[in-house]
């Protein structure tokens, strides 16, 4: 189900939306003590998985109450293998107070080979969050021991590594209190290919298109509860299609209780997977609206999330792309089907210019309304000899006008914001507990950024922690609704990135909150009533 809270007080006496509450970041990773860099091993024969790293998981791995910070990392190509230490995967320990060390040594999750994605959840409901990283024919199962460590059970949970996997979701798609897996698969490449793309005449050779590479299925997983998983891809009708993957997002689109499955696909149609809820999944991305724009041009689909930007109660679908392209946005119309909102609401006009990876709908300003933030940069380290548009780029924050439209604020977002990289993931968390969202950004051979969210503290927020009785632990896949506003529990958000931090919600100046309701993937629904704002609340799933 998914998690929804309402502001009261959008509107001024007169009926007319107040003035929005501005956004403001400060990049303090240096401070903080995170001295990562994304190490991608860039080569002159361009190999396609050199463009592609950089995912991020933001997850409470030692159970203290801090948001944590995982970066997966590249390897030496074309060995592929982490053979210097500077590619090591890296767990950063949130010490409270924007400080962090880095345990990667005594967790025991520096990882192997060429590391692309990571996917944060307690999968065997021991109340320790696991953590499942995709790579280049390398995935892996970290097991969390409970104890600081975790331990590599990739084997003997039946995960397997046979293909290029950029990322990962944990859903449980049965309702059966288990969480399961899916894992998006991207195509079929190794180090021996060697096709020269680009300029042969003036030596200008760039990352292959997509076009040159095959296809691959993605996997489902179930968990059978005892530690293992049994791939279910082909019963469950996923392996039937055959994609370029580059992002999972997860929501009960059409609100049945049964959670779906939503994959953008780089220069192809993307799939929206219908749960039938006996185990199957219909892809319906074309009856539902989603699997192109309304132009019909098939775009280089990158990182997505699945959220109600527009408080109507139905998750919505945002998803980046290169630039010229624009940044599609599906609004949910309700009944499976969904329309094009990019020019409506002015997100195909703002993001023209930006090639996006990663993406994530959160309440920056804690008014009570969903913004976007997206990590920018292209694909192609040359395409400035091609085209007239820049490699690196800087972030951008899209404000959400409470209308149905957005605006660009990026320029206006703090010293630093406009600070130009290759930057690929993002995870999202309040980490110092203040009520505001802040924001990990990985760019290609450059330090990671951590953006401390400084704006005006006024609008009070509630962060809700959920714990599942009946449910899977996490809570993930409940619905929340608190007024207007509609949320869900879902850790897959952006491009090959995990954002493991609760449920959050804006709510302008209100104080209190008269009702929350909340309904768990058990079907169990709990009402909350007179919550005060500002704190952040832990609910357990009531038995009943």
């Amino acid at each position: 189900m998914i998690c929804y809270i309402v502001l009261l007080g959008a509107l001024s006496p007169q009926g007319a939306l107040d003035e929005a509450a501005p956004i403001r970041f400060r990049d303090v990773a240096r401070e903080a003590g995170i001295g990562f860099v994304l190490e991608n091993c860039p080569t002159d024969r361009k190999h396609l998985i050199e463009t592609m790293p950089g995912g991020i998981a933001a997850f409470d791995y030692d159970g203290d109450g801090l948001t944590d910070i995982y970066f997966t990392n590249g390897a030496s190509v074309p060995s592929l293998e982490k053979n210097s230490p500077k590619y090591s995967n890296r767990l950063y320990r949130n010490l409270g107070g924007f400080k962090f060390k880095d345990v990667t040594r005594e967790a025991g999750v520096a990882g192997v080979g060429y590391s692309m994605g990571a996917a944060a959840g307690d999968y065997d409901n021991d109340g320790h969050i696991d953590l499942f990283v995709a790579g280049v024919g390398r995935n892996i199962l970290y097991r969390n021991r409970g104890d600081g460590s975790f331990e590599d059970v990739t084997t003997k949970a039946g995960i397997k590594s046979d293909a290029w996997s950029v990322g990962g979701a944990w859903l449980d798609y049965d309702n059966d209190g288990l969480l399961d897996l899916f894992v998006v698969n991207y195509v079929q490449w190794s180090p021996a290919f060697d096709v020269f793309c680009g300029n042969p005449a003036g030596n200008i050779r760039v990352y292959c298109h997509p076009r040159f590479f095959k296809g691959l299925p993605n996997r489902l997983y179930h968990n059978q509860g005892d530690g293992t998983f049994k791939d279910v891809s082909a019963e469950s009708g996923i392996a039937a299609h055959v994609g370029k993957g580059m992002a999972v997002a997860i929501a009960d689109y059409d609100r049945d209780g049964f959670p779906d499955i939503l994959v953008t696909n780089d220069k192809m149609p993307n799939f929206l997977f219908h749960n039938l809820r006996n185990g199957h999944f219909e892809e319906v991305a074309f009856q539902a609206g989603v699997a192109l724009l309304d132009s019909g041009s098939e775009i280089s689909n990158m990182g997505a999330d699945f959220r109600d930007f527009n408080n109507d109660g139905l998750p919505d679908i945002a998803a980046t792309a290169l630039s010229g392209e624009t940044f599609p946005l599906f609004r949910n119309q309700g009944h499976g089907h969904f329309t094009d909102a990019g020019y409506s609401s002015r997100m195909g006009k703002l993001s023209r210019i930006y090639s996006g990876w990663s993406i994530g709908m959160f309440d920056f300003n804690n008014d009570g309304w969903k913004d976007i933030f997206t990590t920018n940069s292209h694909v192609n380290d040359r395409v400035e000899a091609f085209e007239a548009t820049e490699y690196k780029q800087h972030n951008s924050i899209f404000l959400n006008d409470r209308n149905g439209t957005f605006s660009d604020v990026s320029a206006g977002s703090g010293e630093g914001f406009s600070a130009k990289g290759a930057h690929r993931g993002a995870a999202f968390a309040d980490f110092n507990n203040d009520g505001r969202i802040d924001v990990v950004v990985s760019a290609l051979g450059q330090p990671a950024e951590l953006w401390e969210n400084v704006s005006p503290a006024e609008n009070t927020w509630l962060t809700l922690r959920l714990t599942g009785t009946k449910s899977n632990r996490n809570g993930i896949g409940a619905e929340i609704n608190i007024g207007d506003q509609y949320n869900h529990m879902t850790t897959a958000v952006g491009y090959a990135s995990s954002s493991h931090g609760g449920v959050h919600f804006g709510f302008g100046k209100q104080k209190q909150i008269d009702l929350i309701k909340i309904r768990w993937p058990s079907g169990i629904r709990q009402e909350l009533r007179n919550v005060p704002t500002n704190q952040v609340l832990d609910v357990r799933e009531a038995a009943q």
